[in-house]
């Protein structure tokens, strides 16, 4: 009698242990699946959540546009900016100089100004964009394009300038969608985007945004690198040296 006790009490015991383990597993199995629902949800959500509505950009006037420059090649002063599309002080140059800028020197033909890119300066959505920029050129919308990147700067690195959202300003300046996404999806210029920062280093460039300013004097090329997001009076004031040591 006391064998047979024991041996349902032993019995008992690893039934209490078997259940106890399928549980564990089951609950196992239960956090696994949570885990890689949750993580399922983290990739898809953001194709899935709605866009949020695109702020159209203040319209700048452009002398004489061609791809990511504008003015005459020729005339006695070039400006190369050196910007990053997450830059706010970037985005600070475009809202309050450049269109005087672009008024008063270069629709005149003192100014040749060309807008240079900066690699991943702050992170790979600059890439992203400038990338974008780069292919709006390619149908002739860089300038376009460059407007509503700068107007639409939401925080660096967290989705405003994600692939997705780059898609919606191509489709938003009514690109052919088809060339848009061949160049941008096949990192057409990627090598561009990296000789604008090696071209920017080269020229003294540490942070965005930055101007190196061309002219020649008595056969003399001088430069002159402008930091920041500067004021018109500050753009003016070493044009004006520059014209009058060459003697304008």
């Amino acid at each position: 009698m006391t064998s047979t006790k024991e041996t349902s009490k032993r019995q008992a015991r690893r039934e209490q242990m078997r259940r106890k383990e399928q549980r564990s597993r089951l609950i196992g199995l239960g956090l696994i699946s949570i885990g890689v629902l949750f993580v399922a949800f983290l990739i898809i959500y953001p194709s899935l959540k709605p866009s949020e509505a695109i702020i159209a950009p203040e319209a700048v006037t452009r002398p004489n546009v061609d791809f990511n420059a504008a003015g005459d090649p020729n005339a006695p002063i070039r400006i190369d900016e050196y910007s990053d599309f997450q830059c706010p002080y970037c985005a600070r140059f475009y809202q309050t100089t450049e269109a005087e800028l672009m008024n008063t020197y270069v629709a005149d033909g003192t100014v040749y100004f060309v807008y240079n890119t900066f690699g991943e300066f702050i992170g790979p959505e600059s890439r992203g964009a400038a990338e974008a920029a780069y292919c709006a050129g390619d149908q002739g919308k860089f300038w376009e394009m460059h407007d509503v990147i700068m107007s639409n700067q939401k925080g660096e690195n967290q989705g405003a300038f994600a692939d997705k959202r780059l898609k919606e300003f191509a489709e938003y300046l009514k690109l052919d969608m088809d060339k848009f996404e061949t160049c941008f999806d096949g990192n057409k210029y990627k090598d561009t985007i990296d000789q604008d920062m090696n071209d920017g280093k080269a020229g003294g460039v540490q942070a965005t945004p930055s101007f190196v300013m061309t002219y020649t004097v008595n056969g003399e090329k001088k430069t002159k690198l402008i930091e920041g997001a500067q004021s018109f009076d500050a753009f003016k004031q070493e044009i004006d040296v520059a014209l009058a040591e060459m003697g304008n």
